[in-house]
């Protein structure tokens, strides 16, 4: 049997997707007001949003949170994305309320899914069992257990959640934001928000680009940073591909197979051109290696039979392994398509005037990939094709199992008083800086630390024709400094839009580095309505950093890493 997959470019546009049956406003405080003043706004309910208004709430601040998607959560919900994180995730570098995230969605599955025996006694549940993370999971669990956090403080008033609401301006005074006007879709109720602090939590830097906030957008040149990474000559339009998320299981013996999209011919004889080269077509299970950019051989097998030593792109993802549930309760594993292939580097979202263009083509793309796979991928029997795979709309919150919003892995960033370069992170950076060996020295030490991550320095492929920059970093600190404006006085950063470059955007991206970026935004606020100082005055005055530092601390947030890991190299 045949099914059809609809695309349409008024259905999937990142700015205007919103699905009747799954938008929803929330009833507390409900007003026909246009105009709201509060303490904190936070614009973008995405991983970093939700963790400033946590933080804000819980100090006392009264948060109105905005989002545009159907779903709160970001990259754990809307996009699609299961968490990347660091080895020491369970103990330590990133903060107590993210670990405690980890532990609800652990414990949700355990209330509500018919896990075996020898599962329900894994100290660590791996709900999918995938290969990139100790907790691949489904994301509406995410958004059902962010609901369940944010639950106390959006019934007694303390935070506001306005969804689905988009920023649509921004009206400033002086180098002070005034208010921010946002929209309930495109035609719908328009509301002027009004507050002391706003918060830039969006995936894009939205309200950063409404305030005309200084900002830089793609690579800075090597000149500029002095990065070993950099290119030569800056190029703003120079940005990480953006990815269509979509999830899939497998009916083994059905025929699912979608109509041939439109553009299938075009993308099955896609060879890309980056440089240093791609190995062929990027619809094929040849890729480049991010670390050595050599041909790269890798399987898929729903079925999850041995692959000759390959690894099976089907686990790679995967965000519910079937053999960890009672015989019965599922029918198919569900792999959640995150891949190379279906990266998209042919333009960007935010600096290129063709934006919806590259929107519908990256959807179209995944599509593609899902099409080529249920007919064309070459199978360990010798066949071609998986018909039984099947797109689960229902997984992802949509009418076609893709994603309700792109995965975003570069954003605007802000021109910040202090920028994170790969000279104070990066291996080889550093150790050509200290002439000094690998394993001897760590990442810089901020005396402005207000948290911590590790990641390797991970870009993929770009559309300026880079192919991957994937080299090693050190476990790191998320400085003050990185998170303030040059300019502008009341206006912050929340998630991958701090004073990063392109080069160390790529491990300051991830989901744990976004909540402790959030989280020490929320504990900030509140702190600076506390001393009634500015967050560029907390960070010049010693006393003040070492308060707002020990608040951060008693709130669980993990400011240094332990000496034994600080100089391990990723």
């Amino acid at each position: 049997m045949h099914r059809r997959a609809f695309l349409s470019l008024s259905a999937i546009s990142p700015l205007t997707h919103l699905l009747p049956g799954f938008a929803r406003e929330s009833t507390v405080r409900q007003s026909s007001a246009r105009e709201l003043k509060t303490d904190l706004v936070v614009i973008g309910g995405g991983v970093g949003g939700i963790a400033t208004a946590l933080a804000g709430a819980r100090n006392g601040l009264k948060v109105i949170l905005t989002e545009e998607f159907p779903w709160i959560g970001g990259q754990l919900t809307s996009q699609g994305v299961p968490p990347d994180e660091h080895p020491w995730i369970e103990e330590q570098g990133s903060t107590k309320t993210y670990r405690t995230f980890r532990q609800k969605v652990r414990e949700f599955y355990l209330r509500n899914y018919a896990f075996t025996d020898e599962a329900k006694k894994k100290r660590q549940l791996n709900p999918g069992n995938g290969n990139v993370s100790r907790l691949c999971h489904e994301p509406r669990v995410a958004v059902a257990v962010l609901l369940e956090m944010l639950a106390a403080d959006l019934t007694a008033g303390r935070i506001l959640l306005l969804q689905p609401y988009r920023l649509i301006s921004a009206e400033m005074d002086g180098d002070r934001i005034a208010a921010v006007e946002v929209s309930r879709g495109a035609e719908g109720r328009r509301i002027t928000l009004e507050a002391p602090f706003f918060v830039d939590a969006t995936e894009m830097g939205e309200l950063i680009f409404h305030t005309h906030t200084e900002h830089v957008t793609g690579a800075e040149s090597r000149d500029d940073t002095k990065e070993p990474h950099a290119p030569l000559d800056a190029d703003p339009d120079n940005h990480q591909a953006f990815t269509y998320c979509f999830a899939m299981d497998h009916q083994d013996g059905k025929d699912n197979r979608i109509d041939e999209p439109p553009g299938y011919k075009a993308w099955r004889e896609y060879v890309p051109k980056l440089e240093p080269r791609w190995p062929g077509n990027l619809l094929s299970m040849e890729m480049s290696d991010p670390i050595t950019l050599k041909t790269r051989q890798v399987g898929f097998n729903p079925m999850g039979s041995v692959l000759m030593g390959l690894m099976n792109l089907w686990t790679y993802r995967r965000i519910l392994d079937k053999s960890l549930l009672a015989e019965g309760s599922v029918e198919s594993d569900i792999c959640l398509v995150n891949w190379p292939q279906n990266d998209y580097w042919l333009g960007n979202l935010y600096n290129d005037a063709a934006w919806a263009k590259h929107d519908l083509a990256a959807r179209e793309l995944s599509l593609c990939l899902f099409y080529w796979l249920q007919t064309e991928a070459l199978r360990p029997d010798g066949r071609r094709g998986w018909k039984g795979l099947r797109l689960r709309e229902d997984v992802m919150g949509t009418e076609d199992g893709f994603a309700q919003a792109p995965y975003i892995r570069e954003s605007r960033r802000i021109k910040a008083i202090f920028t994170v370069t790969e000279n104070h992170v990066g291996v080889d950076a550093r150790a050509k800086l200290l002439g000094k060996r690998p394993g001897e020295f760590t990442a810089e030490k901020f005396t402005d630390s207000v948290g911590t991550g590790s990641y390797r320095i991970d870009l993929h492929p770009s559309s300026g024709g880079d192919n991957y920059i994937d080299v090693s970093s050190l476990p790191f600190q998320i400085p003050l400094g990185a998170l303030i404006p040059t300019r502008v006085e009341n206006l912050l950063p929340a998630c991958k839009n701090i004073g990063t470059t392109h080069i160390t955007n790529g491990c300051y991206r991830l989901h744990p580095v976004e909540w402790s970026i959030g989280e020490a935004v929320g504990e900030l606020v509140a702190f600076c309505r506390s001393k009634k100082r500015m967050p560029r005055q907390v960070r010049k005055d010693a006393q003040l950093l070492t308060d707002y530092q020990t608040q951060l601390a008693k709130a669980g947030v993990d400011l240094d890493w332990p000496a034994e890991i600080a100089r391990t190299v990723r």
